[in-house]
């Protein structure tokens, strides 16, 4: 039911022009954004750099839709970027001395592996996420170290650069990839009884919990999502860069949580969507590009995206609880 829709009794409520900024107000920057960046260059618009902006971010996309259903579900998930270093120099590994193809199936599941052992731990001795899962990043991200032996992967193989290099017509296959994700994901969260059950535990854990939702396998579940994503944006950066090392990804959590955030999905759980995730990927990308394109000093890429989260999560505190 959306919110300009009656209950039986009650008359229909209507949108102030606050609801719909707080609501649509990350659409809004972003049509603005594009608007102006029209203007400012003749290339912005161009069906090759807005393509290339999709196939840049496709691993930022990825690991943001997963994260959006660790979020909603109450969790909070810091260990993507080590998961992602993980994935990718053990893809990288195998992908030289096994096989191409294993390498690239073997990423998301190491991934899956290992945000399923945040789920564990996170349920098992009853700890915060957050602290679980900034544990785990350290452990992880020395893993990744112990594997390549602190070394760059050279991984020149054609077999396996596909997934990162590849096209069908204009669009790269990274791409396809992550709208794949994305379209999952929301089919997750939007269609299923496991996705009513993940917003029930972040809204209220006690409630769902007492109306029978296994709320610790609901949690492991959204951990493993996040792995698993993690895992496949670090085999599909590999691919394309042909190189796996074992700080990759590092600070990719932070960026991801941003996204989200900036999308409107509440960092207290129980209320968000996976197309917002995407809206807010979308316009860091756009502010990147744009900077980039106007070849802008890179430190006011950063100022300027700062600014927009916390503006976003204050007008996000202002929403009336209903």
């Amino acid at each position: 039911m959306t919110d300009t829709a009656a209950k039986p009794g009650l008359p229909a409520r209507r949108l102030s022009a606050g609801d719909i900024l707080r609501d649509y107000g990350i659409l809004i920057i972003i049509v603005v954004l594009i608007v102006a960046l029209s203007f400012a260059s003749d290339s912005f618009l161009s069906a090759r750099n807005l393509l290339n902006i999709l196939n840049q971010s496709a691993p930022l996309f990825i690991i943001s839709c997963a994260l959006t259903l660790v979020i909603i579900g109450g969790g909070f998930d810091l260990s993507t970027g080590a998961v992602f270093g993980v994935a990718a120099v053990s893809a990288g590994w195998i992908a030289v001395n096994v096989d191409p193809y294993l390498a690239i199936v073997a990423g998301p599941m190491i991934g899956l592996a290992l945000g399923t052992l945040n789920g564990v731990i996170i349920t098992g001795f009853n700890v915060h996420s957050f602290l679980v899962t900034l544990a785990t990043s350290l452990v992880y991200r020395g893993i990744a170290i112990l594997i390549s032996d602190g070394r760059l992967i050279p991984v020149r193989i054609e077999e396996f650069s596909w997934l990162g290099r590849h096209r069908i017509g204009m669009v790269n296959v990274a791409v396809i990839v992550t709208f794949a994700v994305m379209l999952l994901m929301m089919f997750i969260l939007n269609r299923t009884k496991l996705g009513r059950a993940i917003f029930a535990v972040g809204g209220n854990e006690e409630a769902a919990i007492l109306s029978g939702i296994r709320t610790n396998l609901v949690k492991i579940f959204t951990f493993a999502m996040s792995g698993a994503a993690a895992g496949l944006a670090g085999v599909i950066t590999v691919s394309r860069i042909s190189m796996a090392e074992p700080q990759a990804g590092s600070g990719l959590e932070f960026e991801a949580i941003a996204a989200v955030i900036l999308g409107g999905t509440s960092i207290m759980g129980g209320a968000g969507a996976v197309w917002r995730s995407m809206a807010g990927v979308l316009l860091i990308a756009l502010i990147g590009n744009g900077f980039n394109i106007l070849n802008v000093n890179p430190f006011y890429k950063s100022l300027t995206t700062g600014v927009i989260i916390v503006l976003a999560v204050a007008l996000a505190a202002t929403k009336p609880r209903r």
